[in-house]
């Protein structure tokens, strides 16, 4: 008779991270963040281009 392989050893479980309560609530997802900043310094730059033009109008009058 052939011999039948058994169960195939897979891999050694380990201790299960227990989730911390409001650990995800605390982080803002990566590309949210890169959003973010990206709009404050495009909006303070063109903040600033509007507030140049201002002050270059203002003197020519």
């Amino acid at each position: 008779m052939s011999e039948q392989p058994g169960p195939r050893p897979g891999p050694v479980p380990g201790p299960v991270p227990v989730p911390v309560p409001g650990a995800e609530e605390r982080r803002f997802p990566r590309g949210l963040v890169v959003r973010l900043f990206a709009y404050l310094i495009a909006g303070h730059l063109f903040a600033a281009f509007l507030y140049l033009l201002f002050v270059l109008g203002g003197q020519n009058q």
